[in-house]
């Protein structure tokens, strides 16, 4: 009986050591619509916020938002700030050498966007001695280093939201950035009078990624699969294409 006890009581102690009183997702500080952003009151909302809370009603969890700064979303995540990185990263071979992945849970495509009386296109003939705002830390930027550093400039910033200001202003002739943001930039008055869609970028994976998903920690498998799990579960039940309808007009998965 003392065998049993034992052994019910590391059953036990397992068990609690995979559940978590509070899951803290990392969530970039800055507005990244239709992903993320703030309403008037301060609240985060979103696609991204929506799917987080379904899929923290599948886990049964209470979950809470950390504002992290994007270029320390990763440093937060290891330093254990945070449990979970939940803000558009995009998987790739380079990002995994530091943490872990969930499942896709979106598609990004990569684009660019510049001034109405520009060429059309984004290749390297267009490009060609322009200067691009890209935000720094980004897949973006590491996609225009290895295809565009020879025949165009890059320009770095904090955040889009300050590389769209530029190029409205003319300082810039383009803005390089996942399609998300920028085609909701041009739903604004600023974009719609300023800017139009230029084209997407061709695929490289090893750069961009397959897909965004959520990045835990080195070796923390059980939330990770929990995470898949819940994702799968949310992907299958119709809630993610519910929640989907209110920001896109197609599957963003």
């Amino acid at each position: 009986m003392k065998h049993l006890g034992k052994a019910l009581a590391i059953a036990v102690f397992m068990m609690a050591a995979d559940a978590y009183a509070d899951i803290r997702f990392g969530i970039v500080n800055e507005a990244y619509p239709p992903y993320t952003t703030k309403d008037a009151s301060g609240k985060a909302i979103g696609w991204e916020i929506d799917l987080m809370d379904a899929v923290c009603e599948e886990l049964k969890e209470k979950c809470t938002i950390v504002d992290v700064a994007w270029d320390g979303l990763i440093p937060a995540l290891e330093s254990k700030k945070i449990d979970v990185i939940w803000s558009s990263m995009s998987i790739t071979d380079e990002r995994k050498k530091r943490i872990d992945f969930t499942d896709k849970y979106y598609s990004a495509l990569a684009g660019m966007i510049g001034p109405k009386d520009g060429a059309m296109g984004v290749t390297a003939k267009e490009l060609k001695d322009k200067t691009v705002g890209i935000a720094v830390s980004t897949t973006q930027s590491a996609y225009f280093k290895k295809h565009f550093a020879d025949v165009a400039s890059e320009k770095s910033y904090a955040t889009v939201d300050e590389s769209f200001q530029d190029l409205a202003s003319g300082r810039i002739d383009y803005v390089f950035a996942d399609t998300g943001p920028l085609k909701e930039f041009l739903k604004t008055d600023l974009g719609e009078e300023c800017c139009e869609y230029k084209g997407n970028v061709e695929p490289d994976d090893t750069i961009l990624g397959a897909g965004v998903g959520g990045g835990v920690r080195k070796g923390d498998d059980a939330l990770r699969e929990r995470l898949n799990a819940a994702i799968k579960a949310v992907r299958h039940s119709g809630k993610y294409a519910e929640f989907s309808k209110k920001y896109f007009d197609y599957d963003p998965y």
